[in-house]
């Protein structure tokens, strides 16, 4: 991630990444959720925003561990010179478990063969004892130990532990925030989890169900640990459409990133002018077209064609026409806009910047995937900017 600089020439494609907000929902978080362990999220590139740049602010702030879903990316944090814990729970058929280990990487497992490969991998590297936790199936239909296999699974772990081949240092889960009842039922079925790892002689430090919505919502959830990926990032995981009381801004927490370009082209046309593929706009009066280089191919997603907010030097306009795959358009009329503006997508609100939330309801989707799909072409640059 690069730096800014008030000297530096602008990206034309910018996510911008504010650490000191990261680090403020960090803190914030933890006063709200009083846990014992807080586990910073940071898989799929810290959702959008930057795995590296990301988990160091989290650990400054005072994560006690980092989650990822995959062991290469838990690999790369350690390349990059991460040394705090991290665990990795989402494992495909061939998962680099002997990588993960020579790495200090925690694994998550899911099933008695998961387990005794960890066990064959750690064989070959004298004095280490791999840490894991267990996930259990309890409703999401997902990831996890079924039920029906969990006698089997603890017992064969007890024996492991006793024989000092590995280190059980928790159990989890997760729910699917349907509703109380749901995610109360999903508890009692970990709660059974726990009683039946503690009858086979198992010991869990930790034990975490609750992700950013139950955490925040469901406090009788919060067990030993908490899981936060989304709201660390300052946006809810809420429905927009729900109390307003569980808005980002409610909780205290404050939008990391910001999603601007730079005015590419702009032109004069008259009315009856087609813009974009399809002509699904046409000017209605002679007007101003803004040209922003950034399309689909850089997450923009084109469900939010004619719907899109975008604000060039504090105005608020919408996307018109088709949103392309390396570019769109915004009519701004008869207002002065010039090659070189700025031009926001989402961010702050209180810079008033368009919400990602807003952006998320014009595409028919959730403000998660919104920044998640952030491509490459964007260059992800630390600090903040007005």
């Amino acid at each position: 991630m690069t730096p800014v600089s008030e000297h530096d020439e602008r990206p034309t494609r910018e996510a911008i990444i504010d650490l000191d907000a990261l680090r403020h929902n960090v803190r914030r978080l933890r006063e709200l959720t009083g846990v014992g362990e807080l586990i910073v999220v940071v898989k799929a590139d810290a959702y959008g925003h930057g795995a590296e740049a990301i988990a160091r602010a989290a650990v400054e702030a005072g994560a006690d561990r980092l989650g990822v879903a995959d062991i290469t990316e838990g690999v790369a944090l350690r390349a990059a010179g991460v040394t705090a814990p991290i665990l990795a729970w989402l494992h495909g058929p061939q998962a680099a478990f002997g990588a993960a280990l020579d790495a200090g990487i925690d694994l998550g497992l899911s099933s008695v063969a998961q387990l005794d490969r960890v066990i064959e991998a750690a064989r070959d590297r004298l004095s280490v004892v791999p840490v894991v936790q267990f996930k259990l199936e309890t409703g999401l239909s997902r990831n996890g130990a079924a039920e029906a296999d969990w006698p089997e699974l603890f017992q064969a772990a007890a024996a492991a532990e006793a024989a000092g081949l590995v280190r059980v240092d928790g159990l989890f889960s997760h729910v699917s925030n349907t509703s109380t009842v749901d995610d109360r039922a999903a508890a009692v079925r970990f709660e059974r989890g726990v009683a039946l790892a503690t009858e086979a002689g198992l010991a869990p430090r930790s034990l975490h169900l609750a992700a950013s919505a139950a955490a925040l919502g469901e406090p009788s959830l919060r067990y030993d640990a908490v899981r936060l990926g989304l709201a660390v990032y300052g946006l809810s995981p809420f429905e927009p459409t729900e109390d307003a009381d569980r808005s980002a801004a409610a909780f205290g927490l404050r939008p990391v990133m910001t999603l601007r370009a730079t005015v590419a082209a702009v032109r004069r046309v008259e009315p009856g002018a087609g813009v974009s593929y399809d002509y699904s706009y046409r000017t209605s009066t002679p007007t101003t077209l803004a040209l922003i280089p950034l399309g689909y191919a850089d997450g923009v997603p084109r469900s939010a064609s004619n719907a899109g907010p975008v604000v060039i030097n504090g105005r608020r306009y919408r996307v018109c026409g088709r949103i392309a795959m390396d570019q769109f358009v915004v009519d701004v009329g008869d207002d002065a806009v010039a090659v070189g503006d700025d031009a926001v997508l989402f961010g702050d609100p209180v810079s008033g910047a368009p919400r990602v939330e807003e952006w998320a309801e014009a595409a028919g989707t959730i403000n998660y995937e919104l920044v998640t799909r952030i491509g490459p072409r964007v260059v992800r640059t630390t600090g903040e900017r007005s």
